[in-house]
């Protein structure tokens, strides 16, 4: 296998794994509430949301870091083909 079919399926992999997070936690929010809760009868709403919470809180660190590898990766696809043209232009050997 060359390097490009390799690249773009690092790439591609890492797009869904990314695309699957963001929509993983967008199903998680869907049922948070931005509501402030005071009352003591309201233990079972604030324990809900804790638990929102603490999954989001849980998938935040794993996004960040799909995100920072797709756009290195990003980079290296970039880089690849500006290489390949200044190659064909033979302006690099």
């Amino acid at each position: 296998m060359t390097f490009a079919p390799l690249m773009w399926s690092v790439w591609s992999a890492l797009v869904v794994i990314m695309a699957g997070l963001h929509v993983y936690r967008l199903a998680l929010t869907k049922d948070e509430d931005t509501q402030v809760i005071l009352d003591d009868s309201f233990e079972r709403q604030k324990s809900e949301q804790a638990a929102i919470v603490a999954r989001v809180n849980r998938v935040e660190p794993v996004l960040k870091v799909t995100q920072w590898l797709v756009a290195a990766m990003t980079v290296v696809v970039i880089a690849y083909y500006v290489r390949f043209i200044l190659v064909a232009l033979n302006v690099v050997q």
